[in-house]
């Protein structure tokens, strides 16, 4: 894999949510692969959405510390700053593709980082949204490890 991709925060939250079971491992997987690859990007504002999520969501919610420390593990995959520029093209975004304003900002991230996939669970697998493909690694078709009956 060399394609930049741009990491959503539920998949952040899946790969250390203890409960998640085989979407955690899938998660995990995906992840191992974009550390090893150099390829994962993301924003401030997956960073900010993962701390919450992590800490106050999730059935066994991670250590405040555990989560400042991951955050930090992950803040080298912050390449660019979310500026006016980003949060203009974000209510574009949201116009164009009939996207919540939130969503629409991950997506004028993504774009910014200049990455060709989006790994997200909110949004429809293979959708392009502003050139940018949506992959669902949660899904089982795009799990490669997996045995024939699927799991």
């Amino acid at each position: 894999m060399s394609a930049v991709t741009f990491v959503d925060s539920n998949i952040l939250i899946y790969a250390h949510d203890r409960d998640a079971g085989v979407k955690r491992e899938r998660a995990m997987a995906k992840l191992r692969e974009l550390w090893d690859c150099g390829t994962g990007r993301l924003s401030v504002q997956v960073l900010q959405e993962f701390y919450v999520n992590a800490t106050h969501k999730l059935a066994t919610p991670l250590a405040r510390s555990t989560a400042r420390e991951l955050i930090q593990t992950y803040g080298v995959w912050v390449r660019h700053a979310t500026t006016v520029e980003t949060v203009t093209r974000a209510t574009e975004i949201a116009d164009l593709a009939r996207l919540s304003f939130r969503d629409a900002l991950i997506v004028a991230s993504a774009e910014q980082s200049a990455a060709e996939e989006l790994l997200s669970e909110d949004f429809n697998d293979g959708q392009a949204i502003a050139g940018i493909r949506v992959v669902n690694p949660l899904q089982p078709g795009h799990w490669v490890n997996e045995r024939n009956d699927g799991r």
